[in-house]
């Protein structure tokens, strides 16, 4: 029987079936490949006559992050307030570049936009070619576009305290019955200090990630960017990688960069730029020796 996992706590996986629901626990042979099964995963289970079965196979993971650990992730969304906050387009940035290095769909989500519309934020990034919508969570106006985009998908929603996520996953799912800053609470634990992922299923199609790990998103957390691997998490970087005078060219300060030039020539955005070079100088800090083993 073929299921995916949306709970796994203490060594007890939550399986959802066609058939229905069932509680199954790991076969050891997983613990000697070193390789534990998260939520997200698609396996393949065995039951054993009284409502519970066994793991026997992880089918192959489309996408894989390390904390909060999660397999097969198509999108992920960043909703971010176009003000009270404003936007952290350097956490935005950093969200796009680790979406991109784990080969998930980034999405942007501006709020409050019955405040301030913020459309120079909105056509940044769909210049850059990232999927942007914008909502007013007051009126729930902009949801529905949201909503069709992530049928039939595995989701998750990260971005900082303040900036409408629940209120956007209300208006969307309101079958979640999740209160204003409680998408956690629901499962009666604390929103950042927990590794534990839960998959709420939709009526339309498709399952929303409870991260609450997101919510403080820092890039390590999630997984390496090494400074040689960065430049190609920056979409509008990839056309002018390999025209610069030097084949080591870091696209931060060098003479004869392509990029740097696009940057000049208004091709690519000065503040994504700043971003790049932000994230290069942290990434140039980090010593590849000491990750080998992650």
């Amino acid at each position: 029987m073929n299921g995916i996992i949306t709970k796994a706590i203490g060594g007890i996986y939550t399986v959802d079936t066609s058939d229905g629901v069932y509680e199954c626990k790991a076969r050891g042979i997983f613990r000697k490949r070193n390789i534990s099964p998260v939520c997200g995963d698609n396996v393949e289970i065995t039951l054993d006559g009284e409502g519970s079965g066994v793991i026997e196979e992880i089918n192959e993971r489309r996408s894989q992050l390390i904390r909060p650990p999660l397999a097969n992730l198509d999108v992920l969304v960043f909703v971010c307030s176009t003000c009270e906050p404003k936007p952290n387009f350097l956490l935005l940035d950093k969200f796009i570049a680790i979406a991109e290095f784990k080969k998930i769909k980034p999405v942007v989500v501006f709020t409050k936009v019955d405040k301030y519309s913020g459309e120079e934020f909105v056509s940044l990034y769909k210049k850059v070619g990232i999927e942007v919508y914008s909502c007013d969570n007051s009126t729930g106006e902009g949801s529905e576009p949201v909503k069709k985009a992530l049928q039939g998908k595995l989701s998750a929603f990260t971005g900082n305290t303040g900036v409408g996520k629940s209120s956007l996953l209300n208006n969307m799912f309101p079958e979640l019955g999740l209160a204003t800053n409680e998408i956690s609470k629901k499962l009666g634990r604390g929103r950042h200090t927990t590794r534990h992922v839960q998959l709420y299923k939709l009526e339309g199609g498709g399952y929303i990630a409870d991260t609450p790990g997101f919510s403080s998103f820092d890039t390590n957390r999630y997984d390496i960017i090494f400074k040689y691997q960065l430049a190609d998490c920056f979409c509008e970087f990839r056309e002018y990688l390999g025209k610069c005078r030097f084949p080591d060219c870091s696209h931060t300060k060098e003479k004869g960069c392509a990029v740097i030039e696009a940057v000049r020539e208004g091709r690519i955005s000065q503040s994504r730029f700043e971003s790049y070079t932000q994230m290069y100088e942290e990434a140039r800090q980090l010593k590849e020796w000491e990750y080998k083993d992650e």
